[in-house]
């Protein structure tokens, strides 16, 4: 048992002392570019899907037309 509060305790203090901790600004701009990031991947892939949707319509047509 004494080595699990061991374990809290160092964890804790880790937590609290020793790790850098982002600003809330800085943060706040991670956010945004993580937004961006995803809204832009998201059109690609629909793009993508607008394609290979649109390429297998012509494909099937031709062959089994």
């Amino acid at each position: 048992m004494e080595g699990v509060k061991q374990y809290i305790k160092e964890s804790y203090d880790e937590m609290v002392h020793k790790v850098s901790w982002p600003t809330w600004p800085n943060l706040q701009n991670s956010a945004v570019v993580v937004l961006f990031a995803t809204f832009v991947f998201a059109v690609v892939i629909y793009i993508m899907d607008l394609m290979f949707g649109q390429s297998m319509d012509v494909i099937y047509t031709k062959i089994f037309n």
